[in-house]
């Protein structure tokens, strides 16, 4: 059985600083994508050439977990590349049953998908994937690629957190042979529409490959629109 780290009993304040115990220098990319391979094969080889653009510029990559499609292959790929220790994959425990049909105790072979880390539902999941991100070095962010439900909702609640002012680290789409030509259309309906605010309209930014999405997660600069709220912890 590989090492983990099981959050499984933990209390919302152990959850919340599990990944700022040591801030790494080198930066931190959350990564929501699909644990489908998609209909085309260029959606593989978007998230391999990924995970070679992450290895060039020595940056860490958290995922959810799955050894399957996208997340299967960005997490493979860059393991061989640059080693387990660059990889940090989190996953619910009923998620890790259904999907891989095992006990909560086995996890992906590290030597192959990284680090993993088994928490007890999806909220946990997700605040552990903000955590690593805000916490990483400068260019720390988070990037989607073509994906489902899941997927759609990660992005969207970062977008949300972002905009609230929990966070402020930049958010790109892949968009990988028009994916998220859907979502990007909606945001501007959005704008039209009075529903989302022009100033906040950058806060999601599109980008082609690799190597301009990392570009523009060291560029990124907050949205004038975000929200200036106070909130009872410190902003993550």
């Amino acid at each position: 059985m590989n090492p983990t780290t099981s959050l499984l009993t933990s209390s919302p304040t152990v959850l919340a600083r599990h990944c700022l115990i040591s801030k790494p220098l080198r930066p931190t990319i959350s990564i929501f994508c699909g644990a489908s391979s998609g209909k085309s094969p260029i959606h593989l080889e978007a998230a391999r050439a990924l995970a070679f653009t992450l290895h060039k510029h020595r940056i860490k990559l958290v995922y959810g977990g799955g050894t399957s499609g996208l997340m299967g292959e960005i997490a493979r790929t860059l393991v061989s590349l640059s080693g387990p220790a660059a990889v940090h994959g989190i996953i619910p425990a009923p998620l890790l049953r259904y999907k891989q049909r095992m006990d909560k105790a086995d996890v992906p072979n590290e030597t192959i998908y990284g680090r993993t880390t088994i928490v007890k539902d999806m909220h946990s999941r997700k605040r552990l994937m903000v955590e690593a991100a805000v916490s990483g070095g400068p260019g720390s962010g988070f990037i989607a690629l073509p994906g489902g439900y899941g997927t759609l909702e990660e992005l969207m609640e970062v977008v949300t957190w972002n905009q609230l002012g929990i966070h402020n680290r930049g958010i790109v789409v892949l968009n990988v042979e028009g994916y998220w030509n859907g979502l990007i259309k909606w945001i501007a309906t959005g704008v039209d529409a009075g529903f989302v605010n022009e100033k906040n309209q950058k806060i999601i930014t599109e980008a082609a490959d690799g190597e301009a999405a990392i570009d523009a997660l060291k560029k990124y600069q907050a949205c004038e629109g975000r929200f200036n709220l106070q909130w009872t912890e410190k902003e993550v």
